[in-house]
């Protein structure tokens, strides 16, 4: 399974979500229509871009309790001091990809920025590609 750690703004529309996942998985060489599970800060599950993006893609939306990203911090590739301080993880995006991927995943493509969305994919660790 291919998950993609979405960080974004409150009220970040559909068209910056769409946008921001496809730049990373094409940086990644993934299908725009790759199999994807999608996971996000707890806090943030219910923005109505992230869901509408998520229904389109028929993809999974996994909420990761904002507490729970600190556990990730050492597997994380890039650092926000902003949001280290927020939620002790150096990347929201990164550090939910990994926590949605269970076990064993592995960061596949670190995050992708734009001004209010941010994209990391990690592949599980029983993943095999099609």
């Amino acid at each position: 399974m291919i998950v993609a750690g979405i960080g974004l703004r409150p009220g970040t529309t559909e068209a910056d979500v769409r946008a921001c996942l496809d730049a990373a998985l094409a940086a990644a060489e993934l299908m725009p229509g790759t199999a994807l599970r999608l996971a996000t800060l707890g806090s943030r599950a219910g923005e109505a871009g992230l869901i509408a993006v998520a229904k389109a893609r028929k993809a999974e939306l996994v909420a990761i309790p904002d507490e729970a990203l600190a556990g990730f911090e050492a597997s994380c590739a890039t650092r926000s001091t902003r949001i280290a301080g927020l939620y002790g993880v150096g990347s929201v995006a990164e550090a939910a990809a990994l926590a949605a991927a269970g076990p064993g995943a592995v960061l596949i493509q670190p995050r992708i920025a734009t001004a209010r969305v941010t994209c990391a994919l990690a592949r599980s660790a029983e993943w095999s590609a099609p």
